[in-house]
């Protein structure tokens, strides 16, 4: 039966955390739109037909929504790892400082030393180049007698999602241990015969993480050096701001932000804080004859079980104030606005190989921020198809449903022309106009 007004919709988000959120917010009477669920592009009455494909990055019909760029919208662009791989990301905010040496993402991304490894024993001239990662080494070789002095760096595949592979190193004998490690798990499982659904559980999929890995559970090391072979390496944000309600344990700033065509860029005020299992130390005071004891220092909550899962997560702006009167979360508000618009420009102006908007496109991204002690906020990382799951079921209505309602609003209904009577909103923040000149 062919629409007299409205759209055709395919709707099949990977995770049924999701998709009854996006059906709602479709058919919610104030926010939602006349629209008919479809299955395939093959159903539609004519190439002509309005179309919405809000599904999985490998079910998007990219071919289709190309030919027809004026009645077919997207839920993703077909290339963004300038932003979503680490490494891309690192080069995209290094070519844009050179360019722009007052950009502030100057001061609120740590530098990175990125790397290609396939095994331990090549390390060594992996990190020929890496002079930050030696001088940092050879100051820590000096300070044996001030070892709180250490300079720490976090180690991180460029090419997962979730906390995977994360550890934490402050001399070349302990990332060369890491590596190691890696490696002889990595022979334990070839000398098991590893199927080929499980070697291809490890290969990396649209999202920019490995197979397997968006279950929540923990993630194994197998054949992490050789599967997973692009690393950063940063300076670790230490000491980060501790907030004693919450038992001193170090979270992070969950963002969501939607990207729209060639482009707008939106940031959702909605934002979560997501807290470590325990509490924190300093990585020194952390370290024993295990190893550094990662549940204080990773706030992933894909990590934890339940008993800390639903102790972690909390609205950002019910957070306490860290001393009466003060104004941080504004503050923390206001930075982490001015960062995502510019780090969304430099991947747009700089990197347009490596992201390529489209005006019949649009993307939510989850965005991670680290707060420090002194309240500077600092960038983590990009995730396109975020976790969702993460916010739990207490905050799934209140941040996520609410969330894809501004999604409908902001992102589908002015592409499709259809009327909206909902006015200005101050859940989403505009925080980049600029004009790509596709379209």
């Amino acid at each position: 039966m062919r629409l007299q007004s409205g759209l055709y919709a395919f709707v099949e988000y990977p995770d049924p955390y999701v998709q009854p959120l996006i059906l709602r917010a479709l058919s919610s009477p104030i926010f939602g739109l006349p629209h008919e669920l479809v299955t395939s592009v093959s159903q539609l009455p004519s190439p002509s037909s309005p179309l919405l494909q809000f599904t999985s990055y490998e079910a998007l019909d990219f071919d289709y929504a190309l030919q027809h760029s004026t009645t077919s919208l997207v839920s993703a662009y077909v290339i963004r790892k300038a932003l979503i791989r680490k490494h891309y990301l690192s080069t995209t905010i290094s070519t844009w400082i050179v360019k722009h040496p007052e950009s502030l993402l100057g001061k609120h991304f740590k530098p990175a030393v990125h790397f290609e490894l396939d095994f331990a024993e090549f390390l060594d001239d992996a990190l020929v180049d890496a002079w930050d990662l030696h001088e940092s080494f050879a100051r820590n070789e000096s300070m044996q007698d001030n070892l709180q002095c250490k300079e720490w760096w976090i180690l991180k595949p460029g090419m997962s999602d979730g906390g995977n592979g994360i550890r934490l190193f402050s001399t070349l004998e302990e990332l060369r241990e890491i590596f190691e490690e890696w490696d002889v798990d990595e022979e334990e499982d070839a000398d098991n015969d590893l199927g080929e659904t499980e070697k291809e559980s490890l290969h990396e999929n649209a999202s920019g993480m490995p197979k397997g890995q968006r279950d929540g559970s923990e993630p194994s090391n197998a054949g992490m050096t050789s599967q997973l072979r692009h690393f950063i390496a940063q300076p670790y944000i230490h000491p980060p701001l501790l907030l004693q309600s919450k038992g001193g344990r170090k979270f992070h700033i969950r963002v969501y932000v939607l990207a729209v065509g060639a482009l707008k860029v939106y940031v959702f005020k909605e934002m979560l804080a997501l807290f470590a299992a325990k509490p924190y130390s300093s990585p020194l005071r952390n370290t024993g004859d295990e190893g550094i004891d990662l549940a204080g220092h990773l706030t992933n909550t894909c990590f934890q079980d339940e008993s800390t899962r639903d102790s972690s997560v909390f609205r950002f702006w019910e957070l306490e104030e860290v001393t009466p009167g003060s104004e941080w979360k504004s503050d923390v508000w206001e930075q982490i606005c001015a960062v995502t618009g510019e780090v969304f420009e430099a991947a747009a102006r700089e990197q347009m190989v490596h992201f390529q908007t489209l005006p019949n496109a649009f993307e939510i991204f989850g965005v991670d921020f680290l707060v420090d002690a002194e309240g500077n906020v600092w960038l983590l990382e990009l995730n396109a198809y975020p976790d969702f799951k993460q916010t739990g079921d207490g905050l799934r209505d209140a941040v996520v449903g609410v969330l894809f309602q501004e999604v409908i609003k902001i992102a589908v209904k002015p592409f499709f022309a259809i009327p909206t009577s909902e006015g200005c909103s101050e859940r989403m923040r505009l925080v980049r106009d600029i004009n790509m000149g596709r379209g």
